[in-house]
């Protein structure tokens, strides 16, 4: 309960306002003293700077302020640029419906219902906003911004693991009726077993006398890449990238002027090129870039141990997941001998 005013004129100033030493003082019930204008204002004026500070105090604890904070922060900065990239994309999904809302009415039930929804259009995306969303609340509730994390706790959806096998039909098929970038790309990601983001930020100084330095953006894991005869023809292939005279470019996979790809015009370029292919062949080609590393883990031979070494996998089991292959087993009488 408010105390009673000292000042009978004082009851037309807003709730929790009082008179201070210098200035008018809103005293929030939150705790702390915050100051308004001198004393010389008008109660319309001082009315204008209370519900200002309000608006103000109302903004701070919203989701969008929430978002705003992840971002700016060191958390962020020290995300893989691929990402940074994903999570801004998910911000613009989740922001038009969670963002003016203060962040402790956020409540499970909301985020079940945004996945439920989002869930008909893809529940693969689904699952990644609300990835994205829970590590906004956890890095808020590590610093104080919000007193729970609303995700915690919300099944995400089943997401059936990837079994597709790219063919070595499919694979020389779209080889040949690709452009020389995507041809050397295309190899350093089924022979080195590499990522797509690892393959376009390769730099020439990566390129060792003994193979291929890479240092895995995803987790950290670095190898050399030791030389075979096709590994080396892919990258007598990409120093001839470049269209200009005397133009050298300090990435392995590059665009004709030597600059860096990003990845959406990688990707772009390389749904192009898969579509021609199958209209070309009739071949599916349903297969994604990130595919061909599963492909070269699935051909390996050796044991899934051996095999986990070479991917650079921290998990086993992340490795047999890549395995795609299907395996070939004896019949039940295929060991009798006769």
């Amino acid at each position: 309960m408010a105390r009673k005013r000292t000042n009978p004129q004082d009851y037309a100033l807003p709730k929790r306002v009082y008179r201070g030493r210098s200035a008018y003082e809103w005293k929030p019930a939150a705790g702390g003293t915050i100051r308004l204008c001198s004393l010389e204002a008008s109660i319309p004026d001082i009315w204008l700077a209370f519900e200002k500070k309000v608006k103000e105090i109302e903004d701070i604890e919203t989701v969008q302020h929430l978002v705003n904070c992840f971002f700016k922060s060191a958390d962020f900065q020290e995300l893989a640029n691929e990402t940074r990239k994903d999570y801004r994309k998910y911000a613009k999904k989740v922001l038009p419906v969670f963002g003016k809302m203060n962040v402790n009415k956020v409540k499970p039930e909301h985020v079940r219902l945004y996945m439920d929804k989002r869930g008909l259009q893809s529940r693969t995306q689904a699952n990644r906003e609300h990835a994205f969303f829970s590590r906004c609340f956890r890095f808020g509730y590590e610093r104080g911004f919000c007193k729970s994390n609303p995700c915690k706790g919300v099944r995400k959806f089943k997401e059936k693991g990837r079994k597709r096998y790219i063919t070595d039909m499919e694979y020389d098929a779209l080889y040949k009726s690709a452009a020389p970038v995507i041809q050397v790309a295309m190899e350093l990601a089924y022979l080195c077993c590499a990522r797509q983001g690892d393959i376009l930020a390769m730099r020439t100084s990566q390129i060792l006398d003994e193979g291929i330095y890479i240092a895995q953006g995803k987790t950290g894991v670095e190898q050399i890449k030791e030389w075979s005869p096709r590994l080396r023809k892919a990258i007598a292939l990409s120093k001839r990238l470049t269209d200009k005279p005397g133009v050298v470019s300090t990435f392995v996979v590059c665009q004709a002027d030597g600059s860096r790809f990003t990845r959406d015009g990688f990707s772009s370029r390389w749904r192009k090129t898969r579509s021609k292919v199958r209209e070309k062949t009739g071949l599916p080609m349903d297969f994604t870039f990130h595919d061909l590393k599963a492909k070269g883990i699935s051909d390996l031979n050796g044991t899934l141990e051996e095999k986990q070494m070479i991917s650079g996998h921290k998990d086993i089991r992340q490795t047999a997941r890549y395995d795609r292959k299907i395996k070939h087993v004896r019949a039940v009488d295929g060991d009798i001998k006769k």
